[in-house]
């Protein structure tokens, strides 16, 4: 199957976990973006709102230094205060609600990791379809999909999909053959002593895929 529907913004997308990290946020997305890496997500739901909103307008502006989009896994208000491009929306959210609040140009997405959650995510920019593979970082979600899962899902989406969980440099073309549009990680940016090299290593990966 040929890679799927392109998305509004490049096909990798890094999700923040400082809890995996051994350094501090910023320096990690840095350390991305001088590698190439033009999107990420702030997913830091235990922090308190001010600490949260302090930490994504650093990131927003780093970002922009660098031509990036970041994004928050959180509520509309905050991220439309921070200036970030869009949100991230947990399963069963309502597309339609954040678009309201960030309007045409926001970026939006939802997660989805089975058929049911899939129907419910009309109006949304792309799904994360998660998990693909096994992960750490994506417990308790039931088995890993597969690719042929992906596969499935990716044909039913009403929008771009974003493979994530277990997705590696050596799984990510994998991935947009079957179906993806992107890819997503978490732990292996978070984790990596040199994360700039793990990110060149994706977006290399992803380029052979595409091109």
């Amino acid at each position: 199957m040929s890679p799927g529907r392109a998305l509004p913004v490049p096909p990798l997308l890094i999700i923040t976990d400082r809890g995996q990290a051994d350094r501090d946020l910023p320096d990690i997305a840095e350390a991305a973006f001088q590698a190439g890496a033009r999107w990420l997500s702030l997913r830091e739901r235990d922090l308190k709102a001010n600490a949260r909103d302090a930490l994504l307008r650093a990131l927003v502006a780093l970002g922009t230094r660098h031509g990036a989009r970041i994004t928050l896994h959180g509520a509309p208000e905050a991220a439309l205060a921070a200036g970030a491009a869009g949100v991230h929306l947990p399963a069963g959210a309502v597309a339609a609600e954040a678009r309201r609040c960030l309007g045409p140009a926001g970026l939006i997405g939802i997660s989805v990791h089975d058929e049911a959650e899939l129907g419910a995510a009309s109006g949304a920019d792309y799904v994360t379809v998660s998990p693909v593979f096994l992960s750490a970082s994506k417990p308790g979600y039931g088995p890993a999909l597969g690719l042929a899962g992906l596969t499935a899902l990716a044909r039913r989406a009403p929008c771009p999909v974003v493979a994530l969980g277990g997705v590696t440099a050596e799984r990510a073309a994998d991935c947009l053959r079957a179906g993806a549009a992107g890819v997503a990680v978490m732990g292996p940016v978070m984790r990596a002593p040199e994360p700039g090299r793990e990110v060149a290593a994706l977006l290399s990966a992803l380029g052979r895929a595409r091109g």
